[in-house]
């Protein structure tokens, strides 16, 4: 796991990285762009929204949201990540905190259409991610939703192919969501699984 001061150092080379990785449709960030495109039309169903992104990192996809209107705010526990981001984005609500003890008590009291995150989960252990969500939806709005894109797997079974052929490239610091563990935590219904990639996708929460 990277510490923040690891996300300080790669910060600035951070979409690059991103961006080379998607394109060459390896692992992890195969599919990166259309996890964010996805998360981008599902918040873009509404007119208006409220959004919180946790992990937000140099804002790449918060900034598209930002710029058609919609009220953003942001948690991400690395400072430049956090500098890059309020140049492009200066009246956005952004936060430092480490999402591995939950949601800061600044957002605990606010209502949101919207809690997002995207490639940031998969820092959390199992437990952690089934209570940072748990509490997500205890913040949205009646018919709000909780989306979160990352490297993901609908099987146990899809994880250990992508970790056999990925070989040394698998990072094993790094605990992905499998849907078919996680949806044993949720309600039938109020959890749902996009698969977007042979490593991504969106896993989907509502109250």
């Amino acid at each position: 796991m990277l510490s923040s001061g690891g996300f300080d150092l790669w910060a600035d080379g951070y979409d690059k990285s991103v961006d080379l990785c998607d394109k060459e449709d390896k692992y992890p960030f195969a599919g990166y762009k259309d996890v964010l495109n996805k998360i981008y039309r599902n918040v873009h169903k509404r007119e208006y929204a409220r959004v919180l992104d946790i992990g937000f990192g140099t804002g790449t996809l918060t900034k598209k949201l930002y710029d058609d209107g919609y009220q953003i705010y942001g948690i991400d526990f690395s400072q430049k990540m956090i500098d890059i981001s309020k140049k492009k984005m200066p009246y956005a609500v952004l936060m430092r905190y480490d999402f591995a003890y939950g949601l800061p008590e600044e957002v605990s009291n606010i209502q949101f259409d919207f809690i997002i995150s995207s490639y940031a989960f998969h820092h959390l252990t199992d437990i952690a991610k089934v209570e940072l969500i748990k509490q997500s939806l205890n913040c949205l709005t009646g018919d709000g939703m909780v989306l979160i894109g990352d490297v993901s797997f609908e099987t146990r079974v899809k994880l250990d192919t992508c970790r056999k052929e990925s070989g040394n490239q698998w990072d094993n610091d790094e605990i992905y969501m499998v849907f078919d563990e996680m949806k044993d935590y949720f309600p039938e219904g109020k959890i749902m699984y996009k698969e977007i990639s042979y490593c991504a996708g969106i896993t989907m929460f509502v109250k």
